[in-house]
């Protein structure tokens, strides 16, 4: 690990400016989901054991740098006050005097909760003058949003530069996980990708044909690949501009000898609706006035199969429309042998993206998978290959 944690930084009697994601979902006032705010308990209580005052940066929405009280911090609060079982202070602003005096009057066990950060420009421009306002807060600074990493802002790349930095704790199981399950991973190694479109994930789909062993394509992008192999797909999703870079990167993963497992028998239907009249068929037979909306049994038993012989699975996408019944089949099917494999010590999962998240959770299998990142963007542009900003700052740090 080239990035340090909090075992590595001094933090008795600092005061620790700690970028979290407290984008959380807000309905009429509340908030309907604090999984991302009791994700970063463990990071604060940890600073608080060892005589640190947490000071809470995070953006909330998109205010286009500007004040707009839709997309206050405060409104969040009392939530985040409760979560984490410590007494917040809200700061109307993220700089300037009233960030100041709200620090300079915390007491021991207190947190800080900071305005919006994109309330200002030099946020999402990386404005070193902006990190300096941000910087002249606090003694260490703490990155613990790892779905934020993906982006070059002030308070996630530049503020690393001007403090000692160190990952939170989120921020430090995530890592670990991903460089398990990628960067060294025990083999044979399985990427599940799904979802509608070939086009959103091609860079995705260019770097994994080269690092896994066997790539399992499902949901509407497995449609793109078998019709840019000459089988007709009916009314099915499909991207048939995108048959030539599909038959693209199959021949690259021939060439890295990856093996591709698409559908070799699928669930069609008239309709894109719950329990609409369906039909299970060969891949090769689709009816004509049919759309494919998921798997079919012989092709699950080929991904079980591919599961069971791995050692390291990472997942990225359902493998069918999983929020219709009974068109979550493959993916419930796969998601929870994945995940009995997991509970049994034989595979290490690893699953990312809103998408997956939800498909997992629905089939009950996301308690067992050895990791669930809830990044989205940033899980997903780790798994292309690239270099995230906020991860590179805390090494370069």
């Amino acid at each position: 690990m080239p990035w340090k944690t909090l075992d590595d930084i001094d933090l008795d009697g600092k005061v620790a400016l700690v970028r979290v994601d407290l984008n959380v979902p807000v309905e009429n006032g509340a908030v309907t989901d604090t999984t991302r705010i009791e994700r970063i308990k463990p990071t604060i209580d940890d600073i608080l054991d060892k005589g640190g005052h947490p000071v809470l940066m995070a953006h909330f929405g998109r205010p286009k740098g500007k004040p707009n009280l839709d997309f206050s911090l405060s409104q969040i609060k009392d939530t985040v006050e409760q979560v984490l079982g410590h007494r917040v202070t809200f700061a109307s602003d993220c700089i300037g005097s009233p960030a100041k005096e709200a620090v300079a009057a915390m007491e021991p066990g207190d947190i800080v909760l900071l305005e919006n950060t994109r309330f200002h420009e030099g946020e999402e421009k990386n404005d070193d003058r902006f990190a300096a306002a941000l910087a002249a807060l606090g003694q260490v600074y703490v990155n613990d949003a790892f779905s934020a990493a993906h982006r070059a802002h002030a308070s996630t790349e530049a503020l690393a530069q001007l403090l000692p930095a160190a990952a939170g704790r989120l921020m430090e199981a995530e890592l670990k996980a991903l460089e398990a399950a990628l960067s060294e991973p025990e083999r044979p190694l399985v990427a599940v990708v799904g979802g509608a479109k070939v086009s959103t994930k091609l860079d995705l789909l260019g770097n994994l044909v080269r690092k896994v062993n066997t790539l399992v394509i499902g949901g509407g992008m497995a449609n793109t690949f078998l019709a840019a192999k000459g089988i007709q797909v009916g009314k099915s999703l499909a991207e048939h501009d995108m048959a030539e870079t599909a038959r693209e990167i199959m021949a690259k993963a021939e060439e890295a000898a990856c093996d591709i497992l698409l559908p070799v028998d699928v669930v069609a239907a008239s309709e894109f609706a719950a329990n609409a009249e369906h039909v299970t068929v060969a891949a090769t037979e689709c009816p004509a006035d049919k759309m494919i909306l998921d798997a079919g049994p012989e092709s699950v038993a080929a991904i079980v199969k591919a599961f069971e012989t791995a050692r390291t699975v990472i997942w990225n996408g359902p493998l069918g429309a999983f929020e219709l019944e009974p068109f979550d089949a493959a993916t419930n099917a796969a998601a929870r042998k994945a995940a009995e494999l997991t509970r049994a010590g034989k595979l290490v999962t690893v699953a990312g993206g809103g998408d997956t998240v939800a498909a997992l959770n629905k089939a009950g299998a996301a308690e067992d998978f050895t990791y669930i990142s809830t990044a989205g963007g940033a899980f997903l542009e780790w798994m292309e290959g690239k270099t995230l900003p906020g991860v590179a700052a805390l090494d370069q740090a």
